[in-house]
């Protein structure tokens, strides 16, 4: 069992202890009834105590069992909580560390309550598409009242203990301990007088019992409702738990508890909900490398360095000087290095005004940074990021010099974006050191950051940066190498659907916003001018040359040939306004789309919304079911963490990969096949990967 019963004179303790943050997983709950039962038997206890071993007291669910029948197999956690509050005997929870989800709901299940300082206490099952399942939205109102529990019911978001034991008129916590050390000590003097009071006569308290109502009521809750329909949008979950919270102050208890769990069951069905718990178990998995455990020594990074200090060099230095990490950026002129830093400082300002920095930690953050123009400076860093111009030639001169400088030990990494890492590694004398970081823009700002493996890059260097992602609080996925690892090797042929369905008779705003409705951030259009329309114009003059039988929309070219770069030139598929990011449609480029198309010979169609978007998500479906046989990346959830986090994929559609199962495999390859047919696209892509076909006819899918 994963919960274990001591005695200590006359107080039982119960302790969780499933690792790592004891979720209440079917050994735990078995464990915890298991304890109580053996506490009612034993005359000699007079009271309870539970608590959690390590470093919380419970997180709620195990995500192990997310999804199977273990979660629900009696005794489940409502079962647990009944049990609690039947104990004739006086139940304390010990509360420390993390308290969230079903461990609040198991502490609101006790009679009495003492709480660490420090404690993060939160309900955040709205995070994964759902409300509390365990009397959450009905007990926790009672203790904190309505307002301050529905906040936090309805964002998720964690509160520290010593706020909510400050409320006045709080029954959250009976006590606040002096400190985590004193909390047992606390907890178990607290259960004696608990017990003491019992024998003189007194009742055991119940969460359940107390009052709840608002003094404004239904004007409070539709006021509550309208704020969270607006700022849920695409999510149902947040709504529902203004409903629940309401039906505790107009329900009786059992009646509350009854339509909780009726709305926690039907949102568990919902696309929603599939979609934020497939990010929740995807995320924690991308951290895990097949052939690399999880105890691989990892080296000591106490000392970084950056080459360029321009946006990518500047916005990647940000990450370890947030981090406490001292950086040296490397510049060619001392006018590159000190735009760099004006522009660090700039950013750090904006965040100090915001109110979002303090100026101590500013300067701080400032005082680590150092710059040079000199290779010599760096070579007592630990690991060196590389962040020059995206050419071969370029990154070639770049890691001659730093092979010839950095010291033994140090790790080489790239930020390119699409370019051979082995090539890149080939240029040292030690390529196992070498390894791609590709940060996204912003990268200060950015969750995403690819782990570009290389053939020959060591286990200790790959957990290494995996665990330096972490540190600066990056959502870290592997690739393997090849063109454009994965996110940009999908975002080609993305790209491509979009020129083709200008071709047709689309304009670049009908595309674009197809897909926003759909979900994403910025359509392909607008993402083009974002990113630079020029820097995917050399692409495609690569492409030309290495792959000349791959068919290619010319708009781009012939934007690019217009001096329309984007977002930076004030003018690109749409035209801008200095300091604005506002997309204008601009007449000359549907002009140029429209003289283009009529040079081709094509007759303009009508092209459906579903059309849009179903060609520019399957897409990328297709390519990515390329990159998971090639094994460039390790599993489909991989794929739609680096689209979650990387590429604007909407949240709620739960990735590419997860999307494409849910439509169902078998409709996305007749999909495929219809594209094929069109004369004006590229019927040799459209064929369905050989892995998706084998899934259809294996009747499986990519994520499950």
């Amino acid at each position: 069992m994963t919960a274990h019963y001591q005695v200590h004179g006359d107080v039982a303790v119960i302790t969780l202890d499933n690792p790592p943050m004891n979720g209440l997983g079917l050994s735990t709950r078995q464990g915890i009834v298991a304890g109580l039962g053996q506490a009612q038997e034993d005359p000699a206890v007079r009271a309870v105590v539970i608590t959690g071993k390590g470093k919380a007291f419970s997180s709620g669910a195990d995500i192990k069992e997310f999804g199977t029948d273990r979660a629900i197999q009696d005794p489940n956690l409502l079962s647990v909580i009944l049990a609690l509050e039947h104990s004739s005997k006086p139940v304390v929870a010990a509360v420390h560390s993390i308290c969230m989800g079903g461990g609040l709901e198991l502490a609101l299940g006790c009679h009495y309550r003492v709480v660490a300082p420090g404690c993060s206490v939160a309900l955040p099952e709205v995070k994964l598409g759902l409300i509390p399942g365990a009397g959450g939205t009905q007990r926790l109102p009672r203790v904190i009242g309505v307002e301050t529990a529905l906040n936090m019911i309805a964002t998720g978001e964690p509160v520290k203990s010593e706020l909510l034991a400050s409320l006045p008129g709080q029954k959250l916590f009976d006590k606040l301990a002096a400190s985590a050390e004193t909390l047992m000590d606390e907890a178990l003097a607290l259960a004696r007088d608990a017990a003491a009071k019992q024998a003189a006569g007194s009742a055991l308290p119940l969460v359940r019992n107390l009052p709840c109502k608002h003094p404004q009521g239904d004007a409070y809750f539709q006021f509550a409702r309208n704020m969270v329909k607006g700022m849920a949008k695409n999510y149902p979950a947040p709504v529902k738990c203004v409903d629940a919270v309401e039906a505790a102050t107009k329900k009786k208890f059992d009646e509350g508890m009854a339509y909780e769990r009726e709305v926690f069951t039907n949102l568990m069905f919902t696309p929603e909900c599939r979609a934020l718990r497939h990010l929740f178990v995807a995320e924690r998995a991308a951290s895990k490398i097949p052939d690399v455990p999880e105890d691989t020594p990892k080296r000591e990074i106490k000392k970084m360095a950056v080459i360029g200090a321009g946006t990518m060099g500047g916005g990647i230095s940000m990450n370890f000087l947030n981090a406490g990490i001292p950086v040296v950026i490397l510049e060619t002129k001392q006018e590159a290095l000190d735009r760099g830093v004006a522009t660090i400082r700039k950013n750090y300002e904006s965040q100090v005004k915001k109110g979002k920095l303090k100026p101590e930690k500013y300067e701080e953050r400032m005082a680590l940074l150092t710059t040079t123009l000199d290779y010599k400076d760096l070579g007592d860093a630990d690991m060196v990021i590389e962040a020059v111009f995206e050419d071969m030639g370029v990154k070639e001169a770049v890691f001659k010099q730093l092979d010839a400088v950095m010291k033994p030990g140090a790790i080489l990494a790239s930020n390119t974006s699409t370019l051979d890492v082995d090539a890149i590694a080939s240029f040292t004398s030690r390529p196992q050191d070498v390894i791609g970081t590709h940060f996204f823009s912003p990268a200060n700002v950015m969750k995403l950051l690819e782990v570009v493996r290389g053939e020959k890059t060591a286990k200790d260097v790959l957990a290494t940066v995996m665990a330096l992602g972490k540190k600066i609080k990056k959502t870290c996925v592997v690739s393997g190498v090849c063109d454009g690892f994965i996110g940009n090797r999908m975002i080609e042929q993305y790209g491509r659907q979009g020129g083709f369905l200008l071709e047709e008779g689309c304009t670049p705003q009908q595309v674009d916003r197809a897909i926003e409705k759909f979900g994403f951030a910025m359509g392909p259009f607008r993402m083009g001018d974002l990113a630079g329309n020029d820097i995917g114009w050399a692409i495609r003059k690569r492409r030309y040359v290495e792959k000349p039988d791959m068919k290619y929309s010319k708009t781009a070219d012939l934007l690019c040939e217009m001096g329309r770069f984007g977002q930076k030139t004030g003018a690109g598929w749409y035209d801008y306004v200095p300091g604005k990011r506002d997309a204008i449609p601009n007449a000359q480029v549907v002009e140029m789309i429209e003289k283009h198309r009529a040079a081709m010979g094509i007759q303009p169609r009508k092209i459906s919304d579903e059309e849009i978007v179903q060609r520019l998500v399957f897409s990328l479906v297709n390519e990515a079911a390329h990159i998971l046989e090639e094994g460039i990346a390790s599993r489909a959830s991989d794929i739609d963490m680096v689209y979650l986090t990387g590429y604007g994929f909407p949240i709620w559609r739960g990735g590419p990969m997860h999307y494409a199962d849910q439509v169902g495999l078998f409709n996305v390859c007749e999909a495929m096949k219809r594209f094929a047919q069109n004369p004006l696209d590229d019927a040799k892509f459209w064929q369905p990967a050989p892995l998706l076909q084998r899934l259809v006819a294996e009747g499986k899918t990519f994520t499950g």
